[in-house]
């Protein structure tokens, strides 16, 4: 026998939780760099590439990562220096290795832009031994924006490696009833802790151009779907689904959380919550634009309480969820 074969680390499991992603720092090109990986995906721009490259370029990477890192800059960890999304992404890895993690087990992390990519975790993962491995996409409601686009990247990796894992990718959750009862938990707790009554939750979903949804898309029933088991189960105040985070001039899902907002205190809704059942992390469209811009143009028309609910983040139920969702493939 040929006793120099290189040693190969093999028989283990690997588990690849993925999330959006964040730039690296609040500086001008680290957002840059952030924002031209993110809007250069297909996925995501459904437009004439040609076209779209040249607005990109000109344009929006010109103007818009000074206005991004304004917002990124309101809601960065500074005693960690990473974005909140980061943050709960890495701890969501820990607390579920530590729960379903062992010598033959592997969890791990990535983001679809940014760091740590999806390449190199899974470059990673099989280094380290994984012959199978698991995809937890953090999206409970499947879109081609996003959890498609997880997929496409996983993909265009295992494409350039010779021995390739066996893989399994995890479904959309938007039902699962782990999810809708920590959803509606996160409510109740909010509610032990303050001192007014709400007179309406508003569920805010990222939005998705309409176009996204004419073609086929089924994310806008997923999120409705998800909103009404929260309802099923939570019948104290009403709750209303809207979606946020347009951008462009072309016509998006409605209704739009912002317009929602603001129309509310003169419909007499003086009290809201709003919960963000899509996000996995707090991050900067929950903390900065619900938490931060939409509470103040809610005061400002007339509104007197606005209270956000935390995304479930690394919170025990969230972490018990993903458990389920990946020991289904293990």
């Amino acid at each position: 026998m040929n006793n120099d074969h290189p040693e190969v680390k093999f028989g283990k499991t690997g588990v690849l939780i993925i999330n959006l992603g964040t730039p690296d720092s609040t500086n001008w090109w680290d957002i840059r760099k952030y924002l031209k990986e993110f809007l250069s995906d297909r996925r995501v721009i459904e437009v004439n590439p040609f076209i779209w490259k040249i607005i990109l370029h000109l344009f929006i990477l010109t103007f818009r990562p000074s206005k991004t890192a304004h917002a990124y800059k309101k809601i960065w960890r500074q005693e960690t220096n990473e974005s909140p999304l980061l943050y709960f992404t890495k701890s969501q890895a820990k607390k579920l290795n530590e729960k379903i993690g062992n010598d033959n087990l592997i969890v791990d992390f990535a983001m679809r832009y940014g760091n740590p990519s999806i390449k190199s975790r899974l470059n990673a993962l099989k280094t380290n031994g994984c012959e199978n491995i698991i995809i937890l996409p953090l999206y409970p409601q499947y879109a081609a924006a996003t959890t498609a686009t997880v997929c496409d990247e996983v993909y265009r990796s295992l494409m350039q490696m010779r021995w390739q894992p066996s893989l399994q990718i995890v479904p959309h959750y938007e039902s699962e009833p782990l999810y809708i009862e920590a959803l509606v938990n996160s409510i109740e707790n909010k509610l032990k802790v303050i001192d007014w009554k709400p007179d309406l939750i508003i569920s805010s979903y990222h939005g998705i151009p309409k176009s996204y949804f004419d073609k086929g898309d089924p994310y806008h029933c997923y999120c409705h779907k998800t909103t009404r088991l929260m309802k099923e189960k939570f019948d104290k105040i009403d709750i209303q689904t809207t979606f946020q985070s347009r951008f462009g001039p072309q016509e998006w899902l409605t209704p739009y959380t912002d317009k929602t907002i603001e129309s509310l205190p003169e419909k007499g809704v003086k009290n809201l919550l709003v919960i963000c059942p899509g996000f996995a992390s707090d991050c900067v469209e929950t903390l900065e634009e619900i938490n931060i811009q939409g509470k103040e143009s809610f005061l400002e028309k007339g509104g007197i309480n606005f209270e956000l609910i935390p995304c479930l983040n690394d919170n025990l139920e969230h972490i018990k969820l993903f458990e389920k969702l990946v020991k289904k493939y293990i």
